[in-house]
């Protein structure tokens, strides 16, 4: 059978359905576990279990048994943690942050929902909501239907009500509401820019105090003002080139900084995501990161896709090095040398966290095992070449070896490298040495079922 999926979930029971296995005998029936114990068997595709505990994970499998009474292999497992509780935040202040994307809704069918039935709901402090747009000299929205409008049915919805055609919120933006009911600790940020909608900051630099009341007046609109707890702006790259090349000076971001935290207050929190290119000359140095850093709360530092297939014919390297290692390509592309060069600066370590992705980048017609190969291009991808989830990496092409702290994999003729909880378990431990504030990826929809990788990022910085 399928690997069961849960809902609805309320604080004492959980609805789980799978889909029906097949055998040249005809099934019979199915039993489903709660961990290691049977608690039933039933003739249909799904189940309620109910009588359980709020705040409380409980790991679910299927077993299907065919008109021989022979039973098959176990379907795979799923992860539900019931809402309720007390759940606390990670210890001390440090920060785990997940990016929640407003197009995984879509194709790959990622709801706020699933940060409760993986876990993860429990393991992060903040949530970056990505992406709003910047056009016009403005904050906009990014997707007035994936946002506020979709309506969720029950089964969908976090807390198990289904929206109604009449209610003032819908969309994202209610089920963060009913996310936060329900863990109180967590802190969301609606994040603005990113790559592909970074090109309206330097027209928005030109006025920073407009741009930031056009920001405060989107972000606290009355219809979800107690969703957010502030504004995170994500400006690829600032006097430097991303998808476009900026030219607004070195003070730009600094007086853009300046005048959000005016706006937004102390009430609120104002981030900032930045580039990781510690090269000589390199973005870092394109733009005042430390000026700013007085009015940010801190700084995600974007230590990941420092290589890719965009080389099509290599040398294959991993997307993510912790260190600088022999060979590789680029010089200041990792993220020790990224947080020395920003420390250097004057950025406090306390303002700095360290970026984790939860995919992999890959090439294909790669011959060597080791990093350093030639490639004829980018490997296939889920939903573009050359980068694809860690859900589907860890059991399509595991990793083979290490290198500066993260994973690589070779299978056929592809080539990966990604980070898996090993490789986690390594960078939050330097985090936590360096004096790091905590920890984000990009993004929940690339984890597994039950948030393996979160649940890494969770651990290590405890």
């Amino acid at each position: 059978p399928g690997t069961p999926s849960a809902g609805p979930v309320t604080e004492t029971s959980v609805g789980l359905s799978w889909a029906a296995a097949t055998d040249d005998k005809g099934v019979k029936d199915y039993d489903v576990y709660r961990g290691a114990a049977k608690i039933a068997t039933v003739t249909g595709t799904s189940y309620a279990d109910t009588g359980l505990t709020k705040g409380t994970a409980y790991t679910y499998s299927v077993t299907a048994r065919d008109t021989a009474g022979q039973t098959g292999p176990s379907s795979g497992t799923l992860t539900v943690t019931t809402p309720g509780g007390t759940v606390p935040p990670d210890p001390g202040d440090k920060v785990t942050l997940g990016y929640f994307t407003n197009w995984g809704v879509y194709g790959r069918n990622y709801h706020v929902k699933n940060l409760v039935t993986s876990g993860t709901a429990a393991k992060i402090t903040h949530i970056n909501y990505a992406f709003g747009n910047v056009q016009g000299g403005k904050c906009t929205i990014g997707d007035a239907y994936a946002d506020h409008d979709k309506a969720y049915t029950a089964d969908q919805s976090v807390d198990g009500k289904a929206d109604t055609w009449d209610q003032p919120l819908r969309g994202n933006f209610n089920q963060l509401r009913k996310l936060k009911a329900q863990y109180p600790h967590l802190k969301v940020l609606w994040s603005f820019g990113g790559w592909t909608w970074s090109g309206g900051f330097g027209q928005a630099a030109a006025n920073p105090a407009a741009f930031a009341q056009s920001c405060y007046d989107l972000v606290e609109d009355p219809r979800w003002a107690d969703v957010f707890d502030g504004i995170d702006l994500d400006w690829e790259y600032p006097n430097a080139c991303g998808l476009s090349c900026d030219t607004s000076g070195a003070a730009a971001f600094t007086h853009m900084m300046q005048a959000m935290k005016a706006k937004f207050g102390a009430a609120n929190l104002v981030t900032a995501a930045i580039t990781a290119d510690a090269s000589d000359g390199g973005k870092i140095d394109k733009a005042d990161y430390a000026g700013a850093a007085r009015y940010a709360d801190f700084y995600n530092v974007m230590t990941y896709d420092f290589f890719g297939a965009w080389a099509a014919q290599g040398p294959t390297a991993p997307h993510s090095p912790l260190t600088p290692y022999a060979g590789i390509p680029q010089a200041g592309f990792n993220s020790a040398e990224a947080v020395a060069k920003l420390k250097a600066k004057g950025v406090p370590g306390s303002k700095l966290n360290l970026g984790i992705g939860f995919y992999g980048r890959g090439w294909t017609g790669v011959t060597q095992a080791a990093p350093g190969g030639t490639a004829t291009g980018p490997a296939q991808g889920t939903y573009e070449q050359g980068i694809e989830d860690y859900k589907v990496l860890k059991n399509s092409c595991p990793a083979t070896g290490t290198i500066a702290g993260t994973a690589y994999a070779k299978c056929g003729s592809n080539w990966w490298s990604y980070d898996t909880p090993a490789t986690i378990a390594g960078k939050t431990a330097w985090a936590k040495q360096q004096g790091l504030r905590g920890a984000f990826y990009w993004e929940f929809s690339g984890d597994t079922a039950n948030g393996e990788l979160a649940a890494a990022v969770h651990a290590g910085l405890r």
